[in-house]
């Protein structure tokens, strides 16, 4: 027996405006933890910037000091503050007082708690910084291991 059922339907339009709950929650917990990952992602490639721009100002002030050497047959007793010129000394040699080996000697991207460590040596000079890097071993630098906290990159003269 096959029995009809009849249904009345009316004309009823539901519109639905904005989100559910259900929706908002999991689009909230997605942002969130792209923004989590993303933090401790990013921490790592800002020490590793400022390491690469630490390696980079030893490298220019090194340039300078053999530039400094080639005219005034000596390295600098010490260097200027970071900001400052390296200039020549006196004569007789080449080593003029308006000649500048390095313009606006840089400093360490973190100055409040870090800073590029200089000495000279009886063969010439070392550069010193501390990088942000885990793990590497303290250098000393002119009978010093301080660069705001302890030495771990050294460049020397050629």
């Amino acid at each position: 027996m096959n029995k009809k059922t009849q249904y009345t339907t009316y004309n009823i339009q539901y519109t639905q405006n904005g989100f559910t709950l259900i929706e908002l929650l999991v689009v909230i917990s997605i942002i969130g933890i792209l923004v989590g990952v993303s933090i401790f992602g990013l921490s790592g490639a800002r020490e590793s910037a400022r390491d690469a721009r630490r390696k980079s100002d030893l490298e220019l002030i090194k340039s300078g000091l053999e530039l400094y050497r080639a005219d005034c047959n000596r390295y600098p007793a010490s260097l200027p503050a970071a900001g400052s010129n390296l200039v020549g000394s006196t004569p007789p040699t080449a080593c003029m007082a308006t000649n500048i080996y390095i313009t606006s000697r840089p400093g360490d991207p973190i100055p409040a708690t870090r800073s590029y460590r200089y000495a000279t040596t009886t063969s010439g000079y070392e550069l010193c910084a501390s990088l942000e890097q885990s793990g590497l071993p303290s250098v000393s630098c002119g009978g010093s291991t301080n660069c705001g906290t302890t030495c771990n990159y050294k460049v020397i003269n050629p």
